[in-house]
């Protein structure tokens, strides 16, 4: 398992040369996101599709 200062640099590392500030801190945003989303689900904190679904036709 990498550290998060790994998995940023190697997400860094995959980037192209000419990349964007801008580019790089999206990147390492979406990469928290994902990771946060990997442990809601792996804890059980999320809701099912169908769920949401409903939620939604309430908005």
């Amino acid at each position: 398992m990498y550290s998060i200062k790994e998995e940023a640099i190697n997400v860094i590392n995959r980037l192209p040369d000419n990349v964007s500030i801008e580019d790089i801190m999206y990147k390492l945003y979406a990469l928290d996101k994902v990771k946060k989303g990997q442990e809601d689900i792996k804890n059980g904190s999320y809701i099912k599709a169908d769920e949401l679904r409903k939620e939604i036709e309430t908005w």
